[in-house]
């Protein structure tokens, strides 16, 4: 993908768009990839950087939803272990299975959960990742070595899914382009076009130029995630709001803490929840929260109270306990949870919704990562009535996401480019310059930064050490000392200035803070 070559094509469009999408995370990726996988002529614009929000702060989980089991929700965890079961076969260079084990301290645990974890394999029929059984104590301590033995009478083993949110939204770009999509990142929406009380485009202004173009569809879809009521209001300024943003966040600790291999699920929170850890690019990932938010923010930032709570709760079943200092990065994402009056964000499910406005404007909302596929159906589904286009049958359940591949590990540190690893692979072969870490404790050689900017339309320092690699969320602090090494290889790559180049890491220093924990 080339954003210059993007640029020219989405403002150079003789005839309106049939399906313009606001919005690149999760939702409006997989919207994109929907529609022009139908032959519809679709423009993606999104504000910032793909995934820059919550899409790329998820818990890392493909999974069916054991939390949404327990309150209740069999619809939702149904279709959630069918789109899991998807996801594998269509993007398995991304997307691989993980064993779970929850620990048992008290005598009916064991037997409570490994109920319940069969009913969860049931409802996975033939699209299950393996079988839940129970364990004795030395198989749980076998399993999970760093475990808490104390009162420990056993566990249970379960399978999901885990993956790499960013890098799936970048593939999803590359799917949507493939199929004939325009995409633009740094590229927000200032306005909605009305023509005799409906909507018909939009007012975009390109983020690096601040030129402004009118741009006109026949249907507009709002996948902005937390930020759907913005776009609603500018529609009808007396919209009530149908989003309650609700911030999640994950601490990510040393592999000390959790060494690869299983997952651990802490079965009850003081507040009535399930917790994650999660070994995840050598490192342990905890999380989440569940904290209401008055509203939307571009880069939410954890509450100290919200570390103090994953800390207390990841000491009660580790061995050594966590500190502050041992938190190598801490992460913020807001979930676009549908407007529920008078319930608690903790109790609310994942359900998406899509609400089609007087004006024709398509907003869906809610969901989450393993659900996007049949979101972005439902929204295009509701387009094509909107747009009154040609109705096309959907076809993404059997569109293999771009570098699918079903032996990626063959390619070692490069597997989550699947197919496209070769590519990277002979750029190293060229200047092996390119095979050396960005830094010694962040295993991220450089040739990733230069296919990112090449290939993937990252345009800063923090589109490359944030989604294209992990680094900022795996060490904010190692990430700081890559991002001149990182800055200089962009300028070279742009044709920038020093002083572009300060302006970087000066820029990516001041974001870094925000992930560091004092």
């Amino acid at each position: 993908m080339n954003r210059d070559e993007m640029r020219s094509r989405a403002l150079l469009a003789e005839d309106a768009w049939e399906v313009l999408v606001v919005g690149g995370g999760a939702t409006g990726l997989g919207v994109a990839v929907d529609a022009a996988s139908r032959g519809y002529r679709t423009l993606l614009l999104e504000a910032r950087d793909f995934a820059h929000g919550t899409s790329s702060r998820s818990t890392k989980l493909i999974h069916g939803g054991v939390r949404y089991l327990q309150q209740g929700n069999v619809m939702l965890v149904l279709e959630a272990l069918k789109e899991r079961a998807l996801l594998r076969r269509n993007a398995s260079h991304l997307v691989r299975d993980l064993p779970f084990v929850v620990p048992s301290y008290d005598w009916w645990e064991g037997p409570f959960y490994g109920i319940g974890l069969k009913i969860y394999d049931l409802l996975g029929g033939k699209h299950g990742f393996g079988r839940s059984r129970i364990l004795t104590r030395e198989e749980t301590v076998e399993r999970i070595p760093t475990l808490e033995t104390e009162g420990l009478r056993g566990g249970v083993i379960y399978r999901d899914g885990q993956f790499d949110d960013a890098r799936l939204a970048i593939d999803l770009a590359k799917t949507a382009a493939l199929q004939g999509a325009v995409l633009l990142n740094y590229f927000p929406v200032r306005d909605l076009l009305h023509e005799r009380g409906l909507v018909r485009g939009v007012v975009a202004e390109d983020g690096e130029t601040a030129e402004r173009f009118e741009v006109r569809a026949r249907v507009v879809v709002n996948a902005t995630g937390p930020f759907a009521d913005t776009i609603r209001r500018r529609d009808d300024p007396g919209a009530p709001p149908i989003v309650r943003p609700s911030q999640g966040v994950h601490l990510v600790l040393d592999e000390s803490f959790l060494p690869e291999g299983h997952a651990i699920l802490l079965p009850s929170t003081d507040d009535g929840r399930v917790l994650f850890l999660i070994p995840w690019n050598h490192r342990t990932l905890v999380g989440t929260t569940e904290t209401p938010v008055k509203g939307p923010s571009e880069e939410p930032r954890p509450f100290p109270e919200e570390v103090e709570f994953l800390l207390a709760h990841a000491n009660r079943y580790l061995r050594r306990e966590a500190a502050a200092d041992d938190v190598r990065s801490a992460f913020a994402g807001l979930r676009p949870l549908v407007d529920t009056r008078g319930v608690a964000t903790g109790s609310l499910s994942r359900d998406h919704s899509v609400h089609i406005a007087r004006s024709g404007l398509v907003t869906v909302v809610g969901g989450k990562w393993t659900t996007y596929r049949r979101m972005a159906e439902d929204a295009v589904d509701a387009a094509i009535a909107v747009g009154e286009l040609a109705p096309v049958p959907c076809g993404t359940s059997d569109l293999a996401v771009h570098g699918q591949d079903e032996d990626a590990d063959r390619f070692g540190e490069l597997a989550v480019y699947g197919a496209s690893a070769p590519r990277l692979a002979a750029m190293i072969e060229e200047d092996a310059r390119l095979a050396e870490p960005i830094h010694p404790d962040l295993p991220v050689p450089l040739v990733r930064i230069v296919w990112a900017v090449r290939q993937e339309m990252a345009r800063s320092v923090e589109d490359c050490l944030s989604r294209r690699t992990r680094a900022l969320l795996l060490d904010a602090a190692a990430s700081v000392e890559a991002a001149p090494r990182v800055a200089s290889t962009l300028a070279r790559e742009f044709g920038r200035n020093a002083a572009w180049e300060r302006g970087q890491v000066e820029a990516f220093r001041r974001l870094a803070e925000r992930y560091r924990v004092r």
